[in-house]
């Protein structure tokens, strides 16, 4: 944040390290990017929540030093981070090390962002991904979830672990062990305490080469019309709150990447960032906890529709088709 240290050469490599990147883990895997960077495009009318986040090789090849730098100074600012400390050290301690590390570097402007509002969605949005290498036809189905911190918002994370809570979830039950159209189908709202702006819940469904994309959508619609229409029992509801609970303890506990508890250090920021209230850490699952079953039933009725969704169909290529023959 000082100081960055970036020249032509190292840039290159970069960018080289990036490319590369995209190429082992997307471009040249099975399903790669799959859904993730195949629906955005379909799903929004915003650049800034449609694009492809790697960016496409072109635009890293246009960057140059002069526009990285600019990046650095406009948005690596003091006055445009969260500094947490986690572990055994005294508070006093903690903001004399910030002091003495940070205290100088000077703020820079406010930094400018993207607005990041959609316009209203009317009607289904779909979309077609040829799949190079896997043998199998899958589809991904997102709906546009509700603003955080809403008790909509807080009704459909209950909903989405209704559907899709691993092999209980109603969508792997239903679609893969009682129908046997798909040999996967999972998904969920990705990271549901770090957005702040338009997501998806999304599931993802490889199906049987034997079941078209249609009848596979048709399955899936009626595990969907289910809820809608019958909702879920308070029973249900009890061990969809012990599970999402046990699940937001785990994940403070958690660590990632070799660092201790990396789960609290997430939402710590993510409750400073876009709520200015790092201790929502300790209340955010009240508004979970006090969801009633006809809520659930309500945010099926309201998100769940066509016209709030969009859907890619991903289909093997003619080679890995005949292949699968």
């Amino acid at each position: 944040m000082r100081a960055l240290k970036v020249d032509d050469e190292n840039l290159r490599n970069q960018r080289d390290v990036v490319k590369e990147e995209v190429r082992v883990n997307v471009m040249n895997q099975p399903y790669g990017g799959f859904p993730w960077l195949d629906l955005p495009p379909v799903a929004f009318r915003n650049w800034a929540n449609a694009h492809n986040f790697y960016g496409d090789f072109a635009d890293l090849d246009a960057a140059d030093l002069a526009d990285v730098q600019a990046f650095f100074k406009t948005y690596y600012v003091p006055n445009n981070a969260v500094l947490l400390i986690l572990g055994d050290a005294k508070a006093s301690e903690g903001l004399s090390l910030a002091q003495k590390y940070f205290g100088d570097i000077p703020a820079g402007a406010p930094p400018p962002f993207a607005d990041s509002k959609e316009p209203p969605q009317k009607e289904e949005r779909r979309g077609e991904v040829e799949e190079k290498f896997g043998t199998l036809p899958a589809m991904a189905i997102g709906y546009t979830v509700p603003e955080r911190r809403t008790a909509d918002w807080c009704a459909m994370a209950l909903l989405d672990q209704a559907l899709h809570g691993g092999r209980a979830g109603r969508m792997y039950r239903d679609l893969v062990l009682e129908k046997q159209i798909a040999v996967e189908a999972d998904g969920g709202i990705d990271d549901i305490f770090g957005y702040n702006g338009p997501t998806q819940m999304v599931t993802r469904i490889l199906h049987k080469s034997e079941y078209s994309g249609e009848k596979t959508l048709a399955a899936f619609d009626a595990v969907i019309r289910e809820i809608q229409e019958n909702g879920v029992s308070e029973e249900e509801l009890e061990q969809i709150k012990v599970k999402w609970r046990s699940d937001y303890y785990s994940t403070l506990e958690g660590g990632r990447g070799g660092m201790p508890r990396y789960g609290l250090m997430h939402l710590l920021a993510c409750f400073t960032l876009f709520d200015n209230q790092p201790q929502l850490v300790n209340s955010i699952l009240d508004g979970f906890l006090a969801v009633k079953p006809e809520e659930i039933q309500s945010v099926a009725r309201k998100y769940l529709r066509p016209e709030n969704r969009a859907i890619v169909f991903r289909a093997p290529s003619k080679s890995s088709a005949k292949e699968a023959a």
